[in-house]
């Protein structure tokens, strides 16, 4: 065999060698695609999943305080439903009423707010939560001694709320906060949602930036029950007012006169 036939030979030799390398790459290539095709739905299905899948599932925050034991030797009522709302509706009793009460069920026993009707969106939101059921069985998250309790955050934290904010409807700038008074918690302006708080001693020193909602007329040894509640420090805070056993709002009845 000539130089020249060899060579040729060779080269054809190679460009076949050649054409079957790009032929599995491009074979390989084409696996690759299917493959992360169906990976990628394959993903997309568990990540959607797993966003459906949490639907009954309790917050984090909130199971760390149903493994508690329940404050004042009280049985552990149901568990919260969280809820959420684009907004509350109008309770039109409310809008003729010459007063209202809000009883509150803990596992202390009954605390009764004397609502606060002229401040309309405060007292119609927590009333539309009221009887919607939002608060049964959530619980007071925070227990600051001589300070204040606070509840109304399905995730048992600070965050939660119902879906929703109101106005503000602050006090004027004299307004003092006294024991027994409750108020809507937030996180500033335009804010409030389903968090409220009672004081329980000295509040002479916190800015009336807060919706006031009422005051508690009946229950103040409940209040003194609640703040005796042993406590921890909150995580990230030198504050201790994390509750070592679980106080529950059971659920919170609403007596309407003069509609």
């Amino acid at each position: 065999m000539t130089d020249k036939r060899q060579r040729q030979k060779e080269q054809r030799t190679a460009k076949k060698e050649a054409e079957k390398k790009a032929a599995g790459r491009k074979e390989l290539r084409k696996r690759l695609l299917t493959a992360f095709g169906f990976g990628a739905v394959v993903v997309g299905f568990f990540a959607v999943g797993s966003i459906f899948s949490n639907d009954g599932e309790l917050p984090k925050g909130y199971e760390a305080f149903r493994a508690q034991p329940t404050a004042c030797d009280a049985e552990q009522p149901p568990a919260e439903t969280v809820m959420e709302f684009e907004q509350p509706e109008v309770q039109t009793d409310l809008e003729t009423a010459t007063a209202a009460t809000a009883t509150i069920a803990t596992s202390c026993g009954p605390i009764v707010i004397d609502l606060e009707l002229e401040n309309t969106a405060t007292a119609n939101s927590f009333v539309f939560l009221s009887r919607q059921g939002f608060y049964n069985g959530q619980v007071f998250h925070r227990i600051f001694a001589d300070y204040v309790i606070e509840s109304g955050d399905p995730s048992a934290g600070s965050g939660g709320g119902p879906g929703y904010r109101i106005p503000d409807e602050y006090p004027a700038s004299d307004f003092v906060f006294e024991e027994g008074m409750v108020a809507m918690a937030n996180l500033g302006k335009s804010t409030t949602g389903s968090q409220f708080f009672i004081t329980i001693g000295d509040n002479t020193s916190r800015t009336p930036t807060f919706n006031i909602l009422g005051t508690v007329v009946s229950g103040r040894d409940v209040l003194d029950q609640i703040a005796a509640v042993p406590v921890a420090q909150q995580p990230g805070s030198v504050e201790k007012s994390l509750p070592l056993e679980t106080v529950y709002i059971e659920d919170i009845q609403i007596d309407v006169t003069g509609s």
